[in-house]
């Protein structure tokens, strides 16, 4: 009881960096931004510091923390790695009095270990990583994945919100009392009684939505989607297909889509901020990945009580009981998905049905909060830093762009 007790005044006070190199905003960014207004409400102190690559300066997830009243830092930061960006994370660290950084991907995790590990403190600033995935089969990403999970072998801890991830870092040498399986959480309020607001912007009246949200890449199995879609309207001709999100693969699908002779029925949304409009429009969501660790969408779309269909890789089987909470089909599996879709489409209770149990689902054991208060005993547990007692290379305040 007494450590519990003082773990809670530990954390109570403590300020806490969230550090990550985003590319749009998806599942990793919902997740921080969720994580962060917990924590805050939970009485951390958090920083939101989102890496600003000139070449593609992807911020949403800075002006959505923003937009909660959390604090913001936009770090400019061009290319692979910039040391003048490691010189703004000290400047940051100094200016807040960080505890501890909790980096997000690959790149977040080097540039912090690079700030902490080259400054000269009695007790470096803690580290805390959070792996997402690794999911992309290209040389060039599997090498980035393998240079960190060396670098995460010195991070004071590292949580996965996947299991098959929790057993790639066990393999590549991550201590076991340093790594915590974390379920994603999802602010559950948000996504109950939304208005349909994509329905309303796209005019699309009664028409049955089944809706993919996500990044528009190879593994998340668009290419099966809308294969699935042209059996599907077949049956159910007057049915339309969303995708939200972009990514490099968009032309590609939207070639494909016309090639099958579905385009009419198929719309490319591009990405949304007011997400819970999105997941209210839809009749059923389909995630047809062939990897994932915890899909934010799925999460979310349960929160706001939608059946969805999901493949059954990475933690997706923790989250979705087959024809309970959800519909499980295999990988790459064309028939499987169209016939779990038109599943939905033909049995408005049992589509009902599955969105409750879904949503109820979520409420017990998916939420922010509980996220966040297993992450404030990560926290609680690290190391007590000591006062700074020399001095940091200081930037120029105008290399920081300042959201609050």
């Amino acid at each position: 009881m007494r450590v519990a007790a003082s773990i809670r005044r530990k954390t109570n006070s403590m300020t806490i960096l969230q550090l990550i190199s985003s590319g749009g905003f998806y599942g990793t960014e919902n997740m921080l931004v969720a994580l962060s207004e917990s924590l805050s409400r939970q009485g951390c102190r958090v920083i939101v510091g989102v890496l600003r690559d000139s070449r593609n300066p992807h911020v949403e997830v800075a002006e959505a923390a923003a937009s909660l009243g959390l604090t913001a830092r936009e770090i400019p930061c061009d290319g692979r790695f910039d040391w003048n960006t490691v010189r703004i994370i000290r400047s940051l660290v100094r200016e807040f009095r960080v505890e501890a950084i909790h980096a997000h991907g690959y790149k977040a995790d080097l540039l912090a270990f690079c700030a902490v590990h080259t400054i000269a403190w009695p007790r470096r600033t803690q580290l805390v990583s959070t792996c997402h995935n690794w999911p992309n089969p290209k040389l060039r990403m599997q090498t980035y994945a393998k240079l960190d999970r060396l670098i995460l072998k010195t991070y004071n801890h590292v949580t996965t919100p996947s299991p098959h991830v929790a057993e790639i870092l066990r393999h590549a040498g991550i201590r076991e009392e340093r790594l915590t399986f974390i379920r994603n959480g999802v602010d559950t309020h948000r996504f109950e009684n939304a208005p349909p607001t994509l329905r309303a912007a796209l005019r699309l009246g009664e028409r049955p939505l089944i809706g993919f949200v996500g990044r528009l890449v190879e593994p998340k199995g668009g290419t099966v989607l809308l294969h699935a879609a042209k059996k599907v309207l077949k049956a159910h001709p007057e049915a339309a297909f969303v995708l939200v999100g972009d990514g490099p693969e968009a032309a590609a699908w939207r070639s494909l889509a016309a090639s099958l002779g579905i385009g009419a029925n198929v719309i490319f949304a591009g990405q949304h901020r007011e997400m819970a409009g999105v997941y209210a429009s839809l009749d059923v969501l389909v995630l047809p990945s062939f990897d994932e660790a915890m899909p934010m969408c799925l999460l979310e779309a349960m929160a706001a009580g939608r059946a969805v269909v999901a493949t059954n890789v990475g933690a997706v089987p923790e989250l979705i009981e087959n024809n309970v909470t959800g519909l499980l089909v295999e990988p790459h599996q064309v028939d499987a998905t169209a016939a779990a879709i038109t599943k939905l489409l033909d049995d408005s209770a049992f589509r009902t049905r599955l969105g409750t149990a879904a949503h109820a689902h979520i409420l017990r054991q998916y939420s922010a909060d509980a996220m966040a208060h297993t992450y404030l005993g990560i926290y609680g547990k690290l190391p007590t830093r000591v006062g700074f007692t020399k001095p940091l290379p200081m930037v120029k305040t105008s290399s920081v762009r300042s959201q609050a």
